[in-house]
């Protein structure tokens, strides 16, 4: 007899403005809290010293999780110059130290540019990256020397936000995988010292930005409020209605006829407005990518 979840079967999407000096895994498990939610995940994680845009997904939103995950993002940051730490941020110990270069707004947006586009980038050691299925910060924790090996990530775009003699701000939007820290740092090096992140934030991920996001404290007290439907997280997929005989089909795993549209992803509804879940369209056929188990809007 399978074991009954604990908790309420709630499902939707709330947009946490994370605080500094806490987990993404903690942020997560508050937000299951409040809600008495059986279940609970976000959508990429947020380095602990890091604030900003967390969206935490309950219930059958974990589902879509992934199109978040695979999303891109913005951040803004403030990289300090002088000094390499080896979390690459500002809880880190000093590891090395540089004389400060001169900066010009000029030099800054050039090496700005060198580090725009599809680059090579080798991950912080203190990170969630794993290896031999282990994360790698486990292995520096312990100081364990790891190589780790360099990965392509998309760099979309990087811009200057200000600098003064010590300090740059930057904004940038990159694809997924990429390490801000590491950016940071390699930034530095163009300039031809060192660096770490002494501020991180996130400010957008998959059409969702900071400024609708709310703090712990205002979502516990207003937690109906602040959680939004499961259909916000796919808002970017157009939107294709089925007919019940249509519908029945896609809710057990079958294709249905496609439309005449060249659209490859939708977001896929019944007559009453109830989301049934993703659709791929293939060879003609809108076959069922991922399927959500939620009431109709007037049970509700």
């Amino acid at each position: 007899m399978a074991k009954k979840r604990r908790g309420k079967p709630i499902s939707g999407v709330v947009l946490v403005d994370k605080p500094a000096g806490m987990t993404s895994n903690a942020v997560v498990q508050r937000i299951k809290r409040i809600y008495d939610a059986q279940k609970a995940g976000h959508t990429g994680t947020l380095d602990p010293f890091a604030t900003g845009l967390l969206p935490v997904c309950l219930g059958e939103a974990t589902k879509a999780s992934a199109f978040l995950l695979d999303a891109d993002k913005t951040y803004e940051a403030t990289l300090k110059l002088g000094a390499r730490t080896d979390t690459a941020d500002c809880e880190g110990e000093v590891i090395e130290t540089a004389p400060l270069p001169l900066l010009t707004r000029d030099g800054i947006v050039a090496a700005m540019y060198s580090l725009t586009g599809e680059i090579e980038q080798i991950p912080p050691v203190y990170s969630a990256l794993k290896k031999d299925g282990k994360p790698l910060y486990h292995y520096a924790r312990k100081g364990e020397a790891v190589e780790v090996a360099p990965r392509r990530v998309q760099v979309h775009r990087f811009e200057l936000l200000d600098f003064d003699d010590a300090h740059i701000r930057f904004r940038a939007t990159v694809g997924k995988g990429t390490y801000i820290r590491t950016l940071g740092e390699d930034l530095a090096v163009q300039l031809g010292t060192v660096g770490h992140l002494t501020q991180l934030r996130r400010t957008e991920t998959g059409g969702f930005k900071v400024d609708m996001a709310l703090p712990l404290e205002v979502i516990e007290a207003f937690p109906e409020t602040a959680l939004l439907p499961v259909d916000r997280l796919l808002s970017h997929l157009p939107e294709r209605l089925l007919s019940p005989e249509q519908a029945e089909r896609f809710q057990h795993g079958n294709p249905v006829a496609a439309s005449s549209q060249t659209v490859e992803r939708w977001r896929v509804y019944d007559g009453e407005g109830r989301l049934l879940g993703i659709g791929v369209q293939r060879d003609g056929q809108l076959w069922p990518q991922r399927i959500f188990n939620l009431p109709s809007p007037s049970a509700g």
